[in-house]
């Protein structure tokens, strides 16, 4: 057993574990991560670890938010039961759009849509969104505030003292502003939109999580719903994806050495660990600031990706 190789694939895990929750694409930053250290395995072996590792992921939202996705909970009442299954029904319908198109199109996407400047275009692209949405949510509800407040002193005056208020004061104005405010709140047809936004996902550099939480932001959520709804959209979709993946593996006549299955299992147990911090980490984070940093650090990374292949490579 190579340690090396271990190494490597812990590395994958702790990128896969930070970038699969936080919305800056998770494929995108494993596709560049492979252009500086690669695993030494098959080609068939490598497009099946880059999605299976998401397990490990996934199992972090199912030990951090247990209870509130199991409907047998002892503790529940009834009518929390009747919520988590209507909540599982949402999750469920939401993830038919992705799976609809993204299923008879995944091998054309891996082939045609998994090169850096594909990848460098979705994260500025999807970055310049974040930021635009975030200042159109933040300039409405501090408009609406200041008409409830109907202060006495001139407008420009007004806008004079928005324009020095906290970026996590405007943050908060925002969310409070928003018709979604838990999720228990969210219907059904917010649901379905939110699953329709999944689907630009399938490019990569577009970021899953990135793509479902512009959509929730865009239907009226607040971050924290937006990003909660977020990761648990993630549990059918990723593990559906993996399971896919794992039976083309083997129906190509592949079989798991022992060396393999070692680094696929390092893999997603780190990313495991590192999935349960990011996504402590967000929904703190979100709480008090809005999602323009990631926009930024997309707009930066997907530069600095078109320079390296530009100039470098």
């Amino acid at each position: 057993m190579d340690i090396v190789e271990l190494l490597k694939a812990a590395l994958f895990g702790l990128v896969e574990g930070v970038t699969e929750w936080l919305p800056i694409s998770s494929t995108g930053h494993m596709l560049l991560l492979d252009q500086f250290v690669s695993l030494d395995v098959s080609e068939d072996f490598w497009n099946m670890f880059l999605v299976v590792i998401q397990l490990g992921a996934i199992l972090a939202v199912c030990v951090l938010y247990f209870r509130q996705l199991n409907p047998f909970a002892p503790s529940k009442t009834p009518e929390e039961r009747r919520g988590t299954w209507s909540l599982w029904a949402k999750i469920v319908v939401a993830c038919i759009p992705a799976a609809v198109v993204g299923i008879p199109l995944d091998d054309w996407m891996e082939e045609h849509l998994s090169g850096p400047f594909v990848i460098a275009a979705a994260l500025i692209v999807y970055g310049v969104a974040f930021i635009a949405i975030e200042h159109v949510r933040e300039g409405r509800a501090m408009a609406r505030a200041a008409e409830l407040a109907d202060a006495p002193h001139p407008r420009h005056l007004k806008v004079q003292e928005e324009a020095v208020l906290p970026q996590a004061t405007k943050a908060e104005l925002a969310d409070a502003d928003q018709p979604v405010q838990t999720i228990e709140e969210l219907d059904m047809g917010r649901a379905v939109g939110i699953g329709c936004f999944q689907i630009l996902s399938l490019v990569p550099g577009t970021s899953r999580s990135g793509s479902t939480i512009i959509g929730g932001l865009l239907l009226g959520c607040t971050r924290t719903v937006a990003a909660e709804f977020t990761f648990y959209l993630a549990i059918p979709v990723m593990f559906g994806a993996s399971v896919l993946r794992l039976a083309k593996y083997f129906l190509a006549g592949n079989a798991l050495t022992a060396a393999e299955g070692s680094v696929l299992a390092v893999g997603c147990i780190v990313a495991f660990v590192v999935s349960i911090l990011a996504i402590r980490f967000l929904m703190d984070f979100v709480r008090r600031h809005d999602f323009q940093a990631f926009g930024w650090y997309r707009i930066v990374l997907g530069a600095l990706v078109i320079l390296y292949f530009l100039v470098v490579r």
